[in-house]
């Protein structure tokens, strides 16, 4: 098995993101499968493009883009990705869209075609926080997994899709209010691997509880 695994690099006037940060820090294999780790640009455009190309690239079974949600306390398995781009702020082209939608042929939503509550279950297993998460946002990370699920729909079938939202490291929340809460990398770390472990196995579990913060 092929996996591609993305996460973004910096944005809104930070010097690093933990997302591309931890994406880096994985193994290269993991339960018999190859990881392919690779960047992908805060821009709408760009990002759609870049990730087009690495599925092209690479032909693989699975894709997990990874990215930043400053201000959650824990990790986050996404649901749903929307048609829609709204950005509260510039991406790192300038760009920023309103109320547009990233794909006029696409369909309003699509699901994650990964196990997600599976990914949270075995993270809290782990002893880290983790929830599902229904909204993904209107920014460029709610674009990339809309545009995963898209292309997996439209372009490469069989393909399974999916997005994990981390929060803030601790260097990133010294200047902010003193409650924002962070996760130190190895644990974003240990989280993307067990969630990965999860997706890897393909079988999604029905505990209720699964889809609740804890």
């Amino acid at each position: 098995m092929k996996v591609l695994v993305t996460g973004f690099d910096p944005f809104g006037g930070e010097r690093v993101n933990p997302a591309y940060e931890a994406v880096k820090a994985l193994p290269d294999t993991l339960d018999g499968a190859q990881i392919y780790k690779r960047e992908l640009p805060t821009a709408f455009a760009r990002s759609a493009a870049a990730l087009e190309s690495y599925l092209c690239e690479l032909q693989p079974d699975m894709v997990l883009c990874v990215g930043q949600a400053g201000g959650t306390p824990a990790v986050r398995v996404e649901r749903v990705a929307i048609n829609l781009a709204d950005a509260r702020i510039p991406d790192n082209d300038g760009a920023q869209p309103l109320d547009e939608p990233l794909r006029a042929d696409g369909d309003a939503a699509y699901f994650s075609t990964l196990p997600v509550r599976a990914m949270v279950q075995a993270v809290r297993a782990a002893g880290l926080p983790c929830s599902v998460s229904y909204t993904a946002g209107t920014y460029v990370c709610n674009a990339a997994l809309y545009n995963a699920l898209y292309l997996a729909a439209t372009r490469f079938p069989g393909l399974r899709a999916g997005f994990v939202h981390v929060p803030y490291l601790p260097a990133q929340v010294a200047g902010k209010d003193v409650l924002t809460p962070c996760m130190p990398l190895p644990a974003i770390v240990q989280s993307l691997t067990v969630a990965l472990q999860a997706a890897i196995a393909g079988v999604e579990i029905s505990d209720p509880a699964a889809g609740t913060l804890q």
